[in-house]
């Protein structure tokens, strides 16, 4: 990957973590505060302490100010574990998730109907969500503890993690908020992990292509050539016919997969084709494994 390529790729990552950021900024000021949904989280904390400080605080203590208190340990955790290095992208992104709460107004965009509110609060934080993970960083908090918890266990998602340790605090938290307030919350955060889950997936899907044809050569000439995609032979037999016959096995992006079947059938219109989905791919031309969970 060239210099240019490294650039652009940083460049989509940095924007989609801004615009994510805010979008959960705007899920939590523009809806979950003002509705008193407590969705678990730093900023679920915040909501029950404002809630709790209301008579000793003019509207209690900002969200803002709980969510930079809150997440002060959490980064000496994280420094001392894993150095400064781990830490300079999440602690820029916190600052700008606890800005992005500082001046986006407290304001209900929602009518009194709690479903909505937890459906579109979960459908706006769960965009928000997928696009800051995706793009390999964090807004502190219990994002940043589901992080940590994922680099011991790297088959849940942190989202999913996310997701489980909130529920817990929603749970946890019953005691300030009544039992409708409590249920509608956890079916915005079942709301947020099926949305964040499948941002995450769907970014890194590619396709994959078994191709039988007699003219296995040519094709995966022109594949090689006009796509730039790596080709693999496999032996293969017919068991009907006996014949034995190279089939390949290609790789590509979502959005290459029209174009090679258009350039198989135009070479062999008799071969057959069978495209499956690829949940990840790692190597050359795709992402490496240390950019995992990134656009």
């Amino acid at each position: 990957m060239n210099r240019k390529q490294k650039f652009r790729i940083s460049l989509i990552n940095r924007l989609a973590a801004a615009t994510g950021i805010f979008l959960m900024a705007a899920g939590v000021n523009l809806i979950y505060e003002p509705a008193d949904l407590v969705t678990g989280g730093v900023t679920g904390i915040g909501i029950i302490i404002r809630r709790l400080t209301g008579n000793i605080w003019q509207g209690g203590v900002p969200l803002w100010i709980t969510t930079l208190v809150c997440n002060i340990p959490l980064f000496l955790i994280a420094y001392l574990r894993y150095g400064g290095h781990f830490l300079g992208r999440e602690l820029l992104d916190t600052l700008l998730f606890t800005i992005a709460l500082a001046i986006i107004p407290v304001r209900s965009l929602m009518t009194e109907d709690l479903l909505l509110n937890a459906v579109f609060g979960g459908v706006i934080m769960g965009i928000g969500m997928g696009l800051t993970f995706a793009a390999g960083t964090t807004t502190g908090g219990i994002d940043l503890l589901a992080v940590l918890i994922h680099r011991k266990l790297r088959s849940i998602s942190e989202a999913r993690l996310a997701a489980v340790i909130d529920g817990a605090i929603v749970l946890v938290c019953m005691v300030v908020f009544d039992l409708e307030h409590a249920l509608y919350a956890l079916i915005s955060i079942f709301i947020v992990m099926r949305i964040s889950d499948r941002i995450l997936d769907g970014l890194q899907f590619s396709k994959m292509a078994y191709i039988i044809s007699d003219q296995a050569g040519s094709i995966a000439g022109a594949l090689m050539r006009d796509m730039e995609r790596g080709v693999t032979g496999l032996d293969a037999v017919g068991m009907h016919t006996g014949k034995h016959r190279n089939m390949l096995l290609c790789v590509v992006s979502r959005k290459q997969i029209v174009q090679l079947k258009d350039m198989v059938f135009r070479i062999d219109p008799k071969a057959f084709v069978i495209v499956t989905d690829a949940a990840d791919a790692y190597g050359e031309g795709f992402h490496g494994i240390e950019d995992d969970a990134r656009i």
